[in-house]
């Protein structure tokens, strides 16, 4: 059990050290940018102040959480499980070089859509992911693999293609995800 704690607290602090280094970023980019007259952001990101520190979390804090976001979305919770593995290998502070954040990596748009206030919050980022995964299945007739091809390539290209893209990195990331769940 101490164990348990230890890892949740260095969890938190790498949590925390990325949201101050934003704090920091945001703060830069707002006094660069105050003579420009735009609507402010829903929220402002600099992905060089990350850093590379960003630990998985500790499944004994992931299980439940994804249990819970599965349950409310009403997705599987093996599914929910295997896109988090797959998008950001359960680190909670994971920024992609396109600018997905978070455990479920979700792009600023897509977040701001979503209602999502902190992409790098677990429980925010695991419900709003899971959300999004469940409007995917129930636009494409609950067909996983056009479903986690938008998730991953867009809902447009999907639709546009008529099923998973031509894309190597969708086409490799669906299987990888489809590999890690039960054959129905």
């Amino acid at each position: 059990m101490a164990r348990q704690a230890e890892a949740v607290a260095a969890m938190r602090l790498s949590v925390e050290r990325q949201r101050a280094a934003l704090s920091a970023a945001s703060v830069d980019a707002h006094t660069v940018n105050s003579t420009a007259e735009s609507a402010t952001p829903y929220f402002t990101l600099s992905w060089p102040a990350l850093g590379g520190t960003c630990d998985p979390m500790p499944d004994t804090e992931l299980s439940p959480l994804i249990q819970r976001a599965a349950q409310t979305a009403g997705v599987e919770e093996k599914l929910l499980r295997a896109v988090a593995e797959e998008e950001s290998g359960m680190r909670a502070c994971a920024v992609s070089p396109k600018g997905a954040m978070g455990l479920m990596q979700l792009m600023p748009a897509t977040a701001e859509g979503l209602g999502v206030h902190d992409p790098f919050d677990p429980q925010e980022s695991l419900m709003s992911g899971a959300r999004f995964l469940k409007q995917l299945l129930d636009r494409f007739g609950g067909d996983a693999p056009r479903a986690l091809a938008a998730y991953n390539a867009g809902p447009a290209r999907v639709e546009q293609s008529g099923g998973v893209p031509q894309i190597p990195e969708t086409i490799r990331y669906v299987q990888q995800i489809l590999s890690q769940l039960p054959i129905p």
